[in-house]
């Protein structure tokens, strides 16, 4: 009786086989599908050909085609990583600093800022190139291009992530909370507010900035996908009193400052992603809105995960420390998964990469461009 049985289950095996090779060639002969063949071909290969694996150009939709076709994390994750930025990128106030950048006029990068967990996180092809700096602002960006301290001119062209914070120190953000703070509550209940058309005029001359900002990162790393983060809120949406000397009204105008500001970036980043699109150009320039990613946790809470107000050097009068209203090391954890989120989620269409960028990205390659 079991020879009938064992050939019943061979039988059975075969049909089951045949169908799935009928199934695989009709997958096949269907763009529309393929990617999502490729990224099944991820799960079941444990990773053989995508994120951090070798690419197949086999699988592309057109052979001839001198783009590749990507799913979002395999996009992210080809190449190397940069992360270039501000003190919200570098990490300040978030402690655990890296030897040799908690120093008077360093970059305070730490080792809970969220470039290192997201680099942590993915299994990138190549390193981590961290070089956000505490105080860098974007012109300075622009105008150190050429010289040995230029955030730009290290990114490469087999970058296949770039995340990039940039643009409060721009704004004055640092010296308009000292305006807003050190005064005598009361006596100036203007001192805050009034800084807005100052705000306006500067919000309005970082929008050229920013553009040629991203148009270098791409002309550099064209390939890439440009991950630019907005700021966070610092203030509940409804303040219930006052922090140090700032009213309800300062704090609510505050985050509505940091908002409006979000939007400018956000809609310049929209405009830009959209004309690559158009073009069939290859890399993305995608907007990660982190504005409430401290939510119930913001300065004043029970649990923040953003530093208050830090003070130093008292014998020399009243001094704000650097690292005030910067997120602490569990505010950068929030401000990643936003970050890790994007990474995985893509822009919402399909990401390219040049083919012959991505065959050349071999591990020495990468390695020489990190170093």
């Amino acid at each position: 009786m079991r020879k009938p049985a064992v050939s019943t289950k061979r039988a059975v095996l075969a049909s089951v086989s045949a169908a799935l090779a009928l199934v695989c060639a009709l997958v096949l002969a269907i763009p529309t599908t393929r990617d999502g063949l490729f990224q099944a071909w991820c799960s079941l290969s444990d990773g053989a050909g995508c994120a951090g694996g070798p690419v197949s150009p086999g699988r592309d939709l057109d052979e001839n085609d001198w783009r590749l076709p990507l799913p979002p994390l395999q996009a992210a994750t080809w190449g190397n990583y940069f992360a270039l930025g501000d003190s919200y990128s570098s990490g300040d106030g978030a402690d655990d600093y890296l030897p040799g950048t908690a120093v008077a006029d360093g970059c305070w990068r730490s080792a809970n800022a969220y470039p290192e967990k997201i680099a942590d996180t993915y299994d990138f092809a190549g390193d981590l190139a961290f070089l956000a700096c505490s105080g860098q602002r974007g012109n300075a960006m622009l105008e150190s291009l050429g010289t040995t301290d230029s955030q730009l001119d290290r990114v490469t062209a087999h970058a296949s992530l770039v995340t990039i914070g940039i643009g409060g120190n721009d704004l004055g953000f640092t010296s308009v909370l000292k305006t807003c703070m050190l005064r005598v509550p009361l006596l100036d209940s203007g001192a805050c507010i009034g800084q807005e058309e100052e705000i306006d005029r500067r919000m309005g001359a970082f929008e050229e900035t920013f553009e040629e900002l991203i148009g270098e990162v791409r002309d550099r790393a064209p390939d890439a996908r440009v991950v630019v983060l907005g700021y966070p809120r610092l203030f509940p949406t409804e303040p219930t009193g006052m922090y140090y000397t700032l009213t309800s009204s300062d704090q609510v105008w505050l985050n509505e400052t940091v908002e409006r500001f979000n939007d400018q970036i956000r809609a310049a980043v929209d405009i830009t992603d959209t004309e690559i699109a158009e073009a069939g150009q290859t890399g993305s320039v995608e907007f990660v809105d982190v504005y409430d990613a401290l939510a119930g946790h913001e300065v004043g809470s029970e649990d923040p995960w953003v530093n208050g107000v830090l003070l130093r050097d008292l014998t020399e009068g009243l001094k704000i420390d650097r690292s005030t209203f910067h997120p602490n090391a569990a505010g950068q954890e929030a401000v990643g998964e936003r970050v890790r989120e994007r990474i995985e989620a893509g822009p919402g269409r399909t990401l390219y990469v040049s083919r012959a960028t991505v065959e050349n990205a071999s591990p020495d390659v990468l390695a020489s461009e990190v170093r």
